[in-house]
């Protein structure tokens, strides 16, 4: 599966910090902070990270919905459409994503 390499290179030119790291999962890309999956990209969608408490809030803004993988519901997850995100809406989605990623402790990089 395919995933769209603008939305991808996006990411990497926003992803600037030394903690994060990228790795093909999913389909997609996945970039990672401190070893915790903080974004990705699934076809032309962000996958966006915020745990189980910040998906009822974001599931009420247009274009998102659930993340599933495998025919699962990913808890704390959800997918945004490409087309809601110009670079403010990106930037809002990236920083919601972080915000919750660095309340988790750190994990070993995987290679």
């Amino acid at each position: 599966m395919a995933y769209d390499e603008t939305l991808a290179q996006r990411l990497r030119d926003k992803l600037t910090d030394p903690a994060v790291t990228e790795r093909k999962m999913f389909g997609g890309l996945a970039f990672f902070t401190n070893g915790n999956m903080t974004v990705g990209v699934s076809r032309d969608e962000l996958i966006v990270r915020l745990g189980p408490e910040g998906v009822a809030a974001a599931l009420t803004r247009e274009g998102v919905r659930p993340f599933e993988s495998g025919g699962r519901s990913m808890r704390g997850w959800v997918l945004v459409a490409g087309d809601r995100l110009d670079d403010p809406e990106l930037d809002r989605w990236l920083a919601e994503a972080y915000d919750h990623v660095a309340s988790l402790p750190p994990k070993a990089a995987r290679r």
